[in-house]
C-alpha cells in the first residue's frame, strides 16, 4: 500500500556547484523521488563483507567478479585494497577470495580450493534459495527452463548448480523456440533481478506450450527489485523525465528504465553519475522522476538531487510504496571478530531509501 506523499528538503554537498541551468517551464518544477530505492540488503551484505574482510586480514583482498554492478562501488573498494579478477586462476595460492553477490558454480568453488583460497562467499541468500531449488529439481529429473540473461554472473552460477538439466530462457520471444525433453517434468526458476512483468510474460508463453509447466516453491525474483519497479511504475506515470541512477551492467538498473519508459514517462534515461545528466533532458519538463538500482549508494542520487535543484527542481516529493526491513547477516566466515566474539554489525540499513 502506498504511503502518503512525504516532501523532502533539498539535499546539501559541502563545496559542489551547479552545472544544469535554471531553464522556465509553463509549470511548476518538482521532482518525484521513487521510495525504495538504491541498495539492497544482499547489496550491503555483500559490500560489508568485502570490507570487514579488508580490515580483518588487509590488503589485498581478492573478489571474483564486481562484488556487485556498480562501477562507484567498485572503484571505492578498489581504493581501500580489494582487487577485482575475472577468474580464481588470477588469484595467488592461498589468498582470500570473496565471491560476488551474484553467486557460484559449484565448478568455481572447486577451482579455487583447488588453489588453496580462502573463500568468503558472499552470494546474495536470495540467490543461494535458486540454487539450492535448481538442485533439488535436477536431483528430481526436471528440466529448468531458467529465465534470465545468457553470460550474466547469476545466471552462471545458477546454472552450474545443474548444467545438464538447466535451459537458459532469454525473452519471451526465445520461449517460442524451446524444446525440451518431457514436456511432464519441466519448471521454470528465474534470474532474480529481471523485469517482473516480461518474466511474467515469458513465462505465459511458455506454459502455453508446456502446459504442465511447474512453478518454484516461491517467487524467485528478489523483493527489491519488485519493489523498485513498483515504485517508478507509480513514478512513471506523472513525469516528464525519469532518470534512473545505476550502471551499464546492472540487469535490475536497465529494467528501470524500461518499466518507466513503459508505465508513462515521456523519456527515460540511466546514468552512473551526476555529471551524466544532460541540460537538454530538462527542456520543457516540469516533473523529474529519480530512483537508483539495488546496487547504487544513496550519495549518488543525493548528487542527482542536489543537481537538479541548482537547475530550479527544488520541490522533491518522495513516492514511497514500499517498506523494506529485511536484513542479512555476514558471510560465516565474517561472523566473529579476530578475537573470536560474534560481530553483531547490522546490515541492510546503509543507503536504503
Amino acid at each position: 500500500m502506498s504511503s502518503p506523499a512525504v516532501h523532502l528538503p533539498v539535499p546539501r554537498i559541502p563545496g559542489r556547484r551547479g552545472r544544469l541551468q535554471d531553464i522556465p517551464v509553463q509549470g511548476q518544477k518538482k521532482v518525484l523521488l521513487a521510495a525504495p530505492r538504491g541498495y539492497c540488503a544482499g547489496v550491503d551484505r555483500a559490500v560489508i563483507a568485502v570490507e570487514k574482510a579488508l580490515e580483518r586480514y588487509g590488503a589485498p583482498v581478492y573478489v571474483r567478479k564486481q562484488i556487485v554492478h556498480n562501477i562507484h562501488v567498485v572503484t571505492e573498494l578498489e581504493k581501500k585494497g580489494a582487487v577485482f579478477v575475472e577468474e580464481v586462476d588470477e588469484v595467488p595460492a592461498g589468498s582470500h577470495v570473496v565471491f560476488s553477490a551474484h553467486g557460484v558454480s559449484p565448478a568455481v568453488v572447486s577451482a579455487a580450493s583447488d588453489r588453496g583460497l580462502q573463500a568468503i562467499d558472499a552470494t546474495c541468500p536470495l540467490v543461494t534459495k535458486v540454487h539450492r531449488e535448481a538442485v533439488r529439481f535436477a536431483r528430481d529429473d526436471f528440466e529448468i527452463l531458467l529465465i534470465g540473461h545468457e553470460g550474466h554472473e547469476e545466471v552462471e552460477g545458477t546454472a552450474g548448480e545443474a548444467p545438464e538439466h538447466v535451459t537458459v530462457v532469454n525473452s519471451p520471444d526465445h520461449a517460442d523456440t524451446i524444446e525440451v525433453r518431457d514436456p511432464s517434468k519441466v519448471v521454470w526458476l528465474s534470474q532474480t533481478t529481471l523485469s517482473v512483468d516480461e518474466t511474467m510474460e515469458t513465462v505465459r508463453r511458455l506454459r502455453e506450450r508446456f502446459p504442465e509447466l511447474q512453478d518454484p516453491p516461491s517467487d524467485d525474483i528478489c523483493y527489491a527489485t519488485q519493489n523498485r519497479q513498483v515504485a517508478i511504475k507509480k513514478v512513471a506515470v506523472g513525469a516528464d523525465l525519469v532518470i534512473v541512477v545505476g550502471s551499464a551492467n546492472s540487469s535490475n538498473s536497465v529494467r528501470l528504465v524500461e518499466v518507466a519508459l513503459e508505465h508513462g514517462a515521456k523519456a527515460a534515461y540511466r546514468v552512473d553519475y551526476v555529471d551524466e545528466v544532460q541540460q537538454e533532458w530538462l527542456e520543457g519538463v516540469e516533473t523529474v522522476g529519480v530512483t537508483s538500482g539495488a546496487s547504487v549508494p544513496e550519495v549518488l542520487v543525493t548528487e542527482v538531487l542536489e543537481e537538479l535543484a541548482g537547475a530550479g527542481y527544488r520541490d522533491i516529493e518522495e513516492v514511497r510504496t514500499a517498506e523494506e526491513d529485511l536484513i542479512f547477516s555476514l558471510p560465516k566466515e565474517l561472523r566473529q571478530d579476530a578475537s573470536g566474539k560474534r560481530d553483531e554489525r547490522a546490515l541492510g540499513g546503509r543507503g536504503r531509501a
